[in-house]
């Protein structure tokens, strides 16, 4: 029996750790935080368009048996790109998937220890086509809006997963980053997006490496302890994995409002390689955060990291992006028994998959190893330099709709685009460091302005202290978009 009456209301706006504890406590139960979330899925969807599938009678079906685990009962939704569940469909924003109904054969690791864990998945968020654009306007399932300003894209391509958690659907939801697809639409979103370090949750059984080893999993949340509560159930080797984290000293939730020390940051707002300097309400970001960890404690200065710009990278990279394009293509064609033609797929991923065509195993051999190399380099920072970096997640506010949808420009100038504004991101993909985007601005418009902190290698622990730190220091719990 409940405790007290049940605000439906306000569960839209509790972060999981404190919807889980309401169950824990029998004030509600895991069917009415369920319920609460499709109502507000069902109310808010029309608008948003971030669930492209719901699986609700599902749900309620799970909610009445679940049992265990430290997020029992609370209702996420998952990226319609990987973390397959058994029995159901993955589209990733592809038409020819949607039209032939494709379902997955098996639970990835990561929705399996999702499960375990006590999630109900209430649904799948939309995602550009084959994940590979930072906004979220697939031709097969139409735009996702951001409900901060609903004329503006939520990012991507974990667009569908940030706005519905910015909205109050759900309080967490599953992402991927392959060049920055969880920390930019949480930048736009105003909500927490950390990518992890390389191998510290599988990509299992399907995957070992994917996309080059440029694939992280992870989550986007309303709170870092969450973020750190989520990776504490998902993280650590699984079977066969090709590259694996080691463990943390201790859980990750005892890292939030842990003392950090006196860190050595450094900021930066110049783009990487480029040297284009970030647009001003980004900049406005940066600086903002940087005096208000300086006024924690920190030692905090400009820093050049003049790494982050080799030439080589922007050689090397482009030949093994238009592979990967290929490789998903031909892959889909296995899985459906059918050869696909690149014509099944939007312009720019049609051209993309043209390319890699004529790639041969030589140019991707040098472009891994100059990407290797790199990394090494850029790891040096870390070792003399910086304890973290601090930079824009996104070189400019978020989109406006259709500036950057699959059929505004020609395909060269929108591959283009979506290079230029994962900058910051993308990079950190490439060494495999971990990297958060924190909601630590809002412009004079009401559009929340990323920050991204990125630590050395393994150390998320450092991450999530100085996240948690600033979070406590500026709280955003309290901004809420203008949705009912």
């Amino acid at each position: 029996m409940n405790e007290v009456p049940v605000d439906t209301s306000e569960l839209a706006w509790l972060d999981a750790t404190a919807q889980a504890d309401l169950v824990r406590r029998g004030v509600v139960t895991p069917l009415e935080l369920l319920e609460a979330a499709i109502a507000r899925i069902e109310d808010l969807d029309g608008e948003i368009n971030a669930v492209v599938r719901g699986r609700f009678e599902q749900a309620r079906r799970e909610a009445a048996t679940v049992e265990g685990g430290p997020f029992r009962g609370v209702p996420m939704l998952l990226k319609d790109f990987l973390c397959h569940t058994a029995g159901e469909p993955v589209h990733g924003g592809m038409a020819v998937l949607r039209d032939r109904d494709w379902r997955a054969a098996e639970d990835s690791y990561l929705a399996a220890r999702l499960r375990a864990a006590g999630f109900l998945f209430c649904g799948r968020t939309n995602v550009p086509e084959l994940a590979l654009s930072i906004t979220t306007e697939p031709l097969a399932y139409g735009a996702t809006r951001n409900p901060w300003d609903q004329s503006r894209s939520p990012g991507g391509s974990s667009g569908g997963s940030a706005a519905a958690v910015a909205a109050g659907m759900v309080p967490v939801a599953h992402g991927n980053d392959m060049a920055g697809s969880i920390r930019i639409p949480a930048g736009a979103c105003g909500v927490v997006g950390l990518k992890p370090t390389r191998g510290r949750t599988s990509l299992g059984p399907q995957y070992g490496d994917h996309w080059a080893q440029f694939t992280h999993e992870h989550v986007l949340t309303r709170s870092v302890r969450d973020t750190a509560a989520v990776l504490d159930v998902t993280a650590g080797a699984a079977p066969g994995d090709p590259h694996t984290a080691p463990p943390p000293r201790r859980p990750y939730r005892e890292e939030v409002g842990a003392d950090p020390g006196a860190l050595r940051i450094g900021f930066r707002t110049t783009a990487p390689s480029s040297g284009e300097a970030a647009h001003p309400d980004c900049v406005a970001a940066v600086e903002h955060t940087a005096r208000l960890l300086a006024s924690l404690g920190h030692q905090v200065g400009p820093a050049d990291a003049t790494a982050l710009d080799a030439p080589e990278l922007l050689e090397s990279l482009p030949p093994v992006l238009a592979a990967v394009v290929t490789w998903e293509l031909d892959s889909w064609s296995k899985r459906l028994g059918e050869q696909l033609p690149s014509s099944v797929l939007e312009p720019a991923n049609a051209m993309l998959a043209e390319a890699g065509r004529s790639v041969t195993a030589v140019q991707w051999l040098a472009g891994i190893a100059a990407a290797q190399r790199w990394a090494r380099e850029m790891a040096g920072l870390w070792e003399d330099e910086l304890d973290l970096l601090l930079t824009p997640t996104s070189p400019a506010p978020p989109t406006k709709l259709g500036e950057l949808a699959p059929e505004a420009k020609a395909p060269e100038e929108l591959a283009a685009e979506v290079s230029n504004r994962t900058a910051f991101t993308m990079p950190f993909n490439i060494t495999g460091q971990p990297a958060i985007s924190l909601p630590m601005h809002w412009n004079a418009e009401g559009v929340p302005i990323g920050v991204q902190l990125v630590a050395a290698q393994n150390r998320e622990d450092v991450l999530i202290r100085v996240a948690a730190q600033l979070e406590s220091a500026a709280p955003w719990a309290g901004y809420r978009p203008p949705l009912p």
